[in-house]
C-alpha cells in the first residue's frame, strides 16, 4: 500500500454548489417545526370532535404545551453553548417523539377517520375518540421499536458490486463501510465495542469510515470513539470528515483518527495493491468543510486524484452523496457515502431526497460511476430509527477480468 497524499488547491475544481432546497427550507424549521409538531396532533386528537371531560382535555393540552415549549428550550440548552447532554438527551427525545406523533395524528386523523365515516361506525364523537387511541398506540409502538433499532448493534448489509476497470487481482477485496456513528449525549462505548467486534468478524481487507463520527469535540467523545482503534484491516483503515465534525473542531477529530491508527483521506489516496493490480483509494473532506473557516479544509476532489493514473480504478470516500455528481464528471469507478441515515425516521425521508441525490444502496451515475449510500451506522439526534434500519456494510469488489477455466 503506497501513500500518494496531496492537498494542495488545483485550478480545475468545481465552484461550490448554490445552497440546495433543504437548506434552505431547514432556514426556517426552527421557527416553525415546533408549533407544527406538537399544535397539530394536539388539535387533531383533543379537539376535532372527542368532547372530552374538561380536566382531559385541559391535562392533554398541558402536555403537549409542555412539548412545544419544552423542546426547544432543551435542545438549545444540550447542542447551544452550554453544551449540556442531559438537556440534549431530552430535546432530541421529545423532537423524534414530537415527529412520529405528528406524522400519525395526520396519517390516521384524516385516512382512519374517513374510513370510519365511510364504514358508518359508530357516532362520530366515537370515531373521533378511536381515531385519538389509535394514534396514541400507533406512536407507542412505533417509538418502542424505533428505540430498539436505534441502539441495536446494526445488521450486516452484503453485496457484490462489480468494476468493470478492477484488476483480476483484485478481486473478491473485501471493504467495510461505516458511517454516521454520531457518538454524542447517549454514552455508547459499549454500544462502539460491539460494532468494532462485527466489523472485525468480517475479516475486512479495506475498512472506511465516511464520516459524522460523533456530534461534539474529540475530547469530549473520545471514550465512546476509542473502539475504533481495535478494528482490523489487512490492508488500511481510511476515514474522512463529514459535515458533524465541522460543528465540533473537525481538525480534532483528524487527529484522534489518526491517533488511533486510522488513515484520515483529506483530499489524498493511497494505492492498495494485490495480485499485480491496483486500486486507488482516495477521499475528500465533506462539503462543508470549506465555509468551516478552517485553513485547507475543503472537498477538492482535483487535489486527491493528483498523481494517481488515471488509467486505474478508483473509490472514493465522500460523506455525501450529493458529491457524486463531481465524482460522475471525474470518472471515478465507485463512491462511498452516508449522511442521510436512509431518513432515519419515516418519513423524513422525502425531505432528505431534496437535498441528496440518493438515500439508500446501490445507484448508477454518468457512463462508469457507482455510488453506495449507507443508512449509517448510529443515529443523529433523536434516539430513534423508524422503517431506516442501522446498517455496516460489505462490499465484496467483483472483477470482470478473471481468466477463463480450462
Amino acid at each position: 500500500m503506497t501513500d500518494t497524499g496531496n492537498t494542495r488547491p488545483a485550478d480545475s475544481e468545481a465552484p461550490a454548489s448554490r445552497p440546495s432546497r433543504l437548506r434552505r427550507l431547514m432556514r426556517y424549521v426552527p421557527l416553525i417545526a415546533p408549533v407544527l409538531l406538537w399544535a397539530v396532533p394536539c388539535w387533531m386528537l383533543l379537539h376535532t370532535g372527542q368532547h372530552w371531560p374538561l380536566p382531559v382535555a385541559l391535562a392533554g393540552t398541558a402536555l403537549f404545551a409542555l412539548g412545544l415549549f419544552g423542546m426547544p428550550l432543551a435542545m438549545a440548552r444540550g447542542h447551544g453553548r452550554r453544551q449540556q447532554d442531559r438537556a440534549a438527551i431530552v430535546g432530541d427525545t421529545l423532537l423524534g417523539a414530537g415527529w412520529v406523533l405528528f406524522t400519525w395524528s395526520l396519517l390516521l386523523g384524516i385516512l382512519l377517520r374517513l374510513a370510519l365515516t365511510v364504514a358508518g361506525v359508530g357516532e362520530s364523537q366515537d370515531r373521533a375518540r378511536t381515531v385519538t387511541w389509535a394514534v396514541l398506540g400507533t406512536t407507542a409502538v412505533l417509538l418502542t421499536w424505533g428505540y430498539a433499532e436505534a441502539r441495536r448493534v446494526p445488521r450486516v448489509r452484503r453485496l457484490d458490486v462489480q468494476l468493470p476497470r478492477l484488476g483480476a487481482g483484485l478481486d473478491g477485496l473485501r471493504v467495510v463501510l461505516i458511517t454516521d456513528t454520531h457518538y454524542g449525549p447517549l454514552d455508547r462505548a459499549r454500544w462502539s465495542a460491539r460494532v468494532c467486534e462485527t466489523v472485525n468478524a468480517l475479516e475486512a481487507d479495506l475498512v472506511c469510515h465516511t464520516g459524522d463520527i460523533a456530534d461534539g469535540t474529540a475530547e469530549r467523545r473520545r471514550a465512546q470513539a476509542a473502539p475504533l482503534a481495535t478494528v482490523r484491516a489487512t490492508r488500511a483503515r481510511v476515514y474522512v470528515t463529514g459535515n458533524h465534525e465541522y460543528y465540533s473542531e473537525a481538525q480534532g477529530w483528524v487527529d484522534l483518527m489518526d491517533e488511533l491508527g486510522w488513515e484520515p483521506l483529506r483530499n489524498r489516496h493511497l494505492l492498495l495493491e494485490r495480485g499485480g493490480d491496483t486500486l486507488v483509494v482516495a477521499g475528500v473532506d465533506d462539503v462543508t468543510a470549506e465555509s468551516s473557516g478552517l485553513t485547507g479544509h475543503r472537498a477538492h476532489l482535483a487535489g486527491a486524484l493528483h498523481g494517481a493514473d488515471p488509467d486505474l480504478p478508483v473509490l472514493l470516500l465522500a460523506h455525501q452523496p450529493k458529491f457524486i455528481d463531481r465524482a460522475a464528471a471525474a470518472g471515478i469507478d465507485l463512491q462511498l457515502s452516508g449522511h442521510t441515515h436512509g431518513g432515519q425516521i419515516w418519513p423524513f425521508h422525502h425531505l432528505v431526497h431534496l437535498d441528496q441525490p440518493a438515500l439508500a444502496g446501490l445507484s448508477h451515475h454518468g457512463t462508469r460511476t457507482l455510488l453506495y449510500t449507507s443508512r449509517g451506522t448510529g443515529f443523529w439526534g433523536p434516539p430513534f430509527r423508524v422503517f431506516a434500519p442501522s446498517e455496516i456494510t460489505l462490499l465484496v469488489l467483483r472483477s470482470p477480468h478473471l481468466p477463463t477455466p480450462t
